[in-house]
């Protein structure tokens, strides 16, 4: 999706050696998590409480088992050796080492990182970095955020830092973190502290290395060593070699172990002095016997106390790099301004020509959000289950994850939020793929490759699903991805990768197989699947059994499976360009999208069919252990992805393989249930240009959900298009069962119950993954249908426009969310006026993981550049593709 290649410039270049294996220059990166305690993989509590096994509280005094956490933090990328910020106000009750947010049980919403910072920047080689953390110069208020969260119910919003006062009188520090990299292995730091205050202050800054932990658990590495040598620490490590980290000034170096404190965790005597908390105690509390005086450890940190007077800042500059220098600060300017300017020139080939200047500071923001998500992501779940005393090949479903002992996770990895999701989540990653694929084709396809492998895909097929439950179902988007980056490198390139399209094909077969045998109870390939990453959005827990007993047929799970053939089809007939083996595989693929096609648009009079014909919507049905059925008519997401299941093949297939087309005629006329809908409902239908089109729904029905889906009082927001119908604003869904009432209502911003931990909200909020897939079929539809068929937009408002025309409507509205209005405000900042008014916050954009379906603030994870990073995508993609551009797939081969 990049506006054009923008010649031979110096990151693309790097980009290219990093590719073919010549240069390791993605070696070093923003891999540390911002929040490694609380997670499932340091759980080990025999009951899997994660948030209370492993608190913040001890995470500075307590080693981690599986990573690492830090401000603004670097490593290599096994993340044996880490680099980060930590602060002192001399007013906080801690060192400031890591991000402090509340618990799931803290927050009235669930779990939620209280602190401000922003990724502004980063080139894909991770060449160039910069960060920024907005620390308060009065003492954090840990203990007022929790109080006044928990005591808050699930109706009232959360409390936030700068609800607090904390920063009244603009009383604190903008701490830029800024990394060059001189070459592969050898990094450039820039700490710059602003005192945005009325008043001189003091701020202890500490640059902190240490190795990860990776010694004293069974089967452990060799103790590394950190020592001082003149002028720098110097790091020894088995694996690394030796590295130096140079610095200029600082009053002193800092010396400790990564080990945890015993005797405050445990309550039992320390092998060593010098344990984990030990900077902590020494700067904080006074505690001179707290780090090393022999200035050796594993952890260690240069201080810096700057006093800086009102409106002024002050610079801290040093090198981590695998040579011994003699001068490590020759040159340093230079390298880092060549590697701000070349991320300059990178981004310019990245966005596109007619953006202004506020959607161009978005994309950027947005991509750099991004590439700091990158996370070291391990754990070895043979290891890990034997580590809780349950032996590896006995499924306990007692235990978490116990059937996916055969799971080794060792890489780098796109997170959905490196603070409130810092662990990979299957459809999350798919869509990562298709933002990052703007700047790193290479990353983007060796993401979507991961999960594929067999040390993640389960034997059985299923790929994982996050750290909870490895074994929850997420919605079949792999393939889609997989296209849709193969194509836009072939697209760029003139010639697409076979290898990584046929190893995807190879894989995702075997996990659309899983889907086929596990997925469809009674085998009439109408399909469930749970909450499929929807949350709450049913009137049950999807997941869970049902109070009537049962089962539901899912309008979603049925309409993802259609998508799934439809994207292994194009594959399978990509493939087959260069092997006639894959005829066959498409033969079967056109197949089995055709009985799916039936099963969605079967008709009745015995509310069995998802398609309800008076309302003109897909309903999931449950069906009671009796036999009985009934349609759960909530007007939301799962009733519009049908629509995304849209998919066009051109006319060349017909020319290149006839015997497909053929083979396809026959299967139809075969099959009279087939023959029907192709005729009646002209599904799978051919356009005058030849292209075929693939879809749930004939014209009629396809106005019919446009209909509702365009119409401003159900699911047209201001911002996007809603996951819930705001109709059930005034006409709330309930049923009831024993008894008790279920119910469904409109809520445009947080959920008010705890179903799932409360902290997503899919009944009303805008939620970007979704709009863009429902973007993507209206293009394919246009291109099929052509500029002849117009709807209304809005519905009601007479105003008739193309599905390319409400397509690019839609990706505005989504994009609008972050740029300013006529008052300065964006409205994904919730009328806050810091953000709007004052010089240092209103250039600065978070990017939440979903949002109020009136108004377009933002909810729920703050940081969630994982796929709200597609708002790099809505902002730019009409500027780059033209209707007749999206028009011309069905006329030209992908090949």
């Amino acid at each position: 999706m990049a506006a054009s290649d923008g010649g031979a410039d110096a990151e693309r270049l790097r980009l290219a050696d990093a590719d073919a294996g010549r240069v390791a220059w993605r070696r070093w990166g923003p891999y540390l998590s911002e929040r490694q305690w609380g997670t499932v993989r340091e759980d080990y509590s025999p009951g899997g409480d994660a948030w209370s096994y492993f608190t913040h509280d001890q995470a500075r005094s307590r080693a981690y088992r599986w990573g690492e956490d830090g401000i603004a933090g670097v490593s290599d990328d096994k993340q044996r050796l880490c680099f980060a910020l930590a602060l002192w106000n001399g007013r906080d009750p801690i060192l400031k080492e890591r991000m402090f947010g509340l618990t799931n049980a803290e927050g009235n919403h669930g779990e939620d990182v209280k602190e401000y910072y922003f990724h502004l920047d980063s080139t894909p080689t991770h060449s160039y970095m910069k960060f920024l953390y907005k620390y308060p110069q009065r003492a954090f208020p840990y203990e007022d955020l929790v109080t006044v969260n928990r005591a808050r119910g699930r109706h009232d919003p959360e409390y936030e830092l700068l609800d607090t006062g904390v920063f009244d009188e603009d009383r604190y520090f903008d701490v830029f973190v800024e990394y060059a990299k001189a070459g592969p292995e050898d990094l450039l730091v820039e700490i710059t502290a602003h005192n945005r205050g009325p008043d001189e202050a003091v701020l202890h800054l500490l640059p902190t290395l240490w190795f990860r932990h990776t010694w004293s658990w069974a089967g452990g590495t060799a103790v590394p060593g950190l020592s001082r040598v003149p002028g720098a620490i110097r790091a020894d490590h088995e694996e690394l070699g030796p590295r130096w980290l140079y610095f200029t000034g600082g009053t002193e170096t800092l010396f400790t172990e990564n080990d945890t404190d015993n005797q405050r965790i445990f309550g039992s005597p320390n092998a060593t002095p010098y344990v984990k908390d030990g900077i902590d105690r020494y700067v904080v509390h006074g505690e001179t016997g707290a780090v090393n005086p022999q200035q050796t450890g594993t952890k260690a940190a240069v201080h810096h106390v700057l006093t800086v007077p009102a409106g002024d800042s002050a610079t801290v500059r040093l090198r981590l790099t695998d040579t011994e220098l003699a001068d490590p600060w020759a040159e340093f300017e230079l390298a880092f301004d060549a590697r701000r300017t070349e991320a300059d020139v990178f981004f310019e080939g990245v966005v596109p020509d007619g953006l202004g200047e506020d959607e161009r500071r978005l994309v950027r923001q947005a991509l750099a959000g991004m590439l700091w998500s990158k996370q070291y992501y391990h754990l070895d779940v043979e290891r890990w289950l034997a580590e809780h005393g349950v032996d590896p090949l006995a499924a306990d479903p007692r235990i978490r994850n116990s059937a996916w002992y055969h799971m080794v996770n060792d890489e780098v990895m796109s997170m959905p939020d490196t603070w409130e999701y810092p662990w990979f989540a299957a459809w999350d990653l798919a869509f990562h793929a298709i933002a990052l694929s703007m700047v790193d084709i290479g990353f983007a396809k060796a993401q979507l490759e991961l999960l594929l492998r067999r040390l993640y895909l389960h034997p059985n097929g299923q790929i994982p699903a996050y750290e909870w439950n490895f074994g929850d179902v997420n919605p079949p988007v792999h393939a889609w991805a997989v296209l849709f980056v193969y194509e836009l490198e072939k697209q760029r390139t003139g010639r697409g990768d076979r290898t990584f399209l046929e190893n995807a094909f190879q894989k995702l077969t075997k996990n659309f197989t899983w889907w086929l045998n596990r997925k469809d109870v009674d085998g009439n390939n109408v399909f469930q699947g749970g909450f499929l990453g929807l949350d709450n959005i049913g009137v049950f827990d999807r997941s869970a059994p049902l109070p009537t007993g049962g089962h539901l047929d899912q309008a979603d799970g049925t309409a993802w499976m259609a998508l799934y053939c439809q994207n292994l089809l194009e594959i399978a007939i990509e493939l087959a360009d260069d092997n006639p083996v894959y005829v066959e595989h498409a033969q079967t693929l056109f197949e089995h999208f055709a009985w799916i096609a039936v099963a969605m648009n079967r008709i009745g009079n015995d509310n069995q069919s998802l398609w309800d014909e008076e309302d003109g919507f897909f309903y999931d049905v449950l069906r009671l252990p009796d036999g009985g059925a009934t349609r759960l008519k909530v007007r939301s997401l799962v009733g519009l992805i049908p629509l995304a299941a849209t998919s066009l093949v051109g006319a060349w297939t017909d020319r290149r393989f006839p015997e497909l087309a053929q083979e396809a005629r026959e299967f139809v006329h075969r099959h009279p249930a087939v023959e029907a809908l192709v005729s009646t409902r002209h599904i799978m239908g051919t356009s005058t240009a030849g292209c075929h089109l693939f879809a749930l729904f004939d014209e009629d029905r396809l106005r019919r959900i446009l209909a509702r889906m365009l119409d401003e009082e159900e699911f047209l927001g201001p911002h996007g298009i809603r996951s819930l119908s705001r109709y059930h604003a005034a006409h709330p869904y309930t049923f009831e069962v024993h008894g008790q009432t279920y119910g469904v209502g409109y809520l445009p911003a947080e959920s008010d119950s705890g179903m799932f931990g409360g902290n997503s909200n899919w009944r009303g909020p805008v939620w970007f993954p979704i709009n863009v897939l429902l973007i993507r079929a209206l293009l394919n539809l246009h291109a099929y249908h052509g500029d002849t068929f117009t709807v209304e937009f809005p519905t009601g408002s007479g105003r008739q426009l193309t599905l390319y025309e409400v397509a690019r409507e839609i990706a505005g509205r989504l994009t609008s969310t972050f740029l300013r209005d006529a008052d300065g405000h964006r409205p994904v900042h919730g009328g806050q006026d810091k953000f709007a008014k004052d010089p240092h916050w209103k250039d600065l954009i978070l990017f939440y993981e979903y949002f109020h379906g009136d108004t377009g603030a933002g909810l729920g994870a703050s940081h969630q550049t994982g796929w709200t990073g597609l708002a790099a995508v809505t902002a730019t993609l009409f500027h780059l593709v033209g209707a007749g551009d999206w028009g011309a797939l069905g006329e030209e081969p992908l090949s």
